[in-house]
């Protein structure tokens, strides 16, 4: 059993569980405005928080196992990826094959006690997230494709909750995409040269260093547009504002952080940065549409 629990741990480092934090609290905002917009209740909401929750935490390490597996013989050859979990031999395929598998079943379990429709999405859901791990190796946009996988979740907790799709929902899913396709460009210029010299595809590859930061920038200011029309469809209130707000203090400081001439602090602007937009994000619009719900 120790050597188990070793095996899970190491996974659960390769995989870096702790970042499920990045689309969460944007599925939780998504859950909390199906609720807050519902003319009627919903007295199980704390039950379908819970079956969000898992289900979202399952699919990330569904996707995350997978795109390691499918990139173990690249991370191999990438001088900054070589020590990861499976190049490096700390972990074998046969566990973390089995460990896909395992969150695959949780994922679907979780879909099916969230609801038909929930149910008979949830293969195409995780269609779309294993698709990602192929799309690095054709298209120069795979971090859109990267962008709405994450993107989905708000959409696919306002249907756990409601059974329903509402279009209005969907800016959000815009947001989410544009976040993180903004902050993968920014990742991944760290591997411009390794993209080059193996031929791989990425937009720092394709449009230098310089010109993948500026379109990193375009889409995280079009983040806060998209952001901006949600609050108006929903006609949300002051502190949702304020909480874009603190989103664009928090996305200009970390395009502050990284230069086309010094990478050096990409890893504070992609882990430490993000987290506090998602967190932060959350705090004020939970504070929102419980206060709107409250006064209702």
């Amino acid at each position: 059993m120790s050597r188990f629990w070793r095996k899970l741990r190491l996974t659960l480092e390769m995989i870096k569980f702790e970042h499920s934090v990045f689309a969460l609290p944007f599925a939780l905002t998504g859950a909390l405005l199906a609720w807050r917009d519902a003319n009627f209740e919903i007295p199980d909401l704390r039950y379908r928080l819970m079956w969000i929750v898992v289900a979202m935490v399952a699919a990330r390490s569904a996707a995350m196992t997978f795109n390691r597996l499918l990139d173990a013989d690249i991370d191999s050859r990438n001088q900054r990826t070589a020590n990861r979990h499976l190049p490096a031999g700390h972990l074998s395929t046969g566990f973390a094959w089995g460990f896909t598998t395992l969150a695959i079943v949780i994922f679907l379990w979780a879909s099916r006690e969230l609801g038909r429709l929930c149910l008979l999405l949830a293969p195409l859901a995780l269609g779309i997230l294993f698709f990602y791990s192929f799309s690095k190796r054709f298209s120069t946009y795979s971090h859109l494709v990267l962008g709405f996988c994450l993107g989905m979740a708000p959409a696919a907790a306002w249907i756990a909750v409601r059974g329903t799709l509402d279009a209005r929902i969907l800016w959000l899913t815009l947001a989410v995409t544009l976040w993180t396709a903004g902050f993968d460009i920014i990742y991944s210029c760290q591997d411009y040269a390794f993209d080059v010299a193996e031929g791989l595809f990425s937009i720092p590859r394709r449009f230098g260093i310089a010109k993948a930061l500026w379109l990193a920038r375009i889409f995280h200011v079009s983040m806060v547009a998209a952001l901006i029309a949600l609050v108006i469809s929903f006609h949300l209130g002051v502190l949702s504002f304020i909480g874009i707000l603190a989103v664009a203090v928090l996305l200009i400081y970390e395009h502050g952080l990284v230069k086309p001439d010094d990478l050096s602090r990409v890893n504070a602007a992609f882990f430490t940065v993000n987290g506090y937009v998602s967190v932060l994000f959350f705090i004020f619009w939970a504070a929102d549409i419980l206060l709107h719900r409250a006064a209702a």
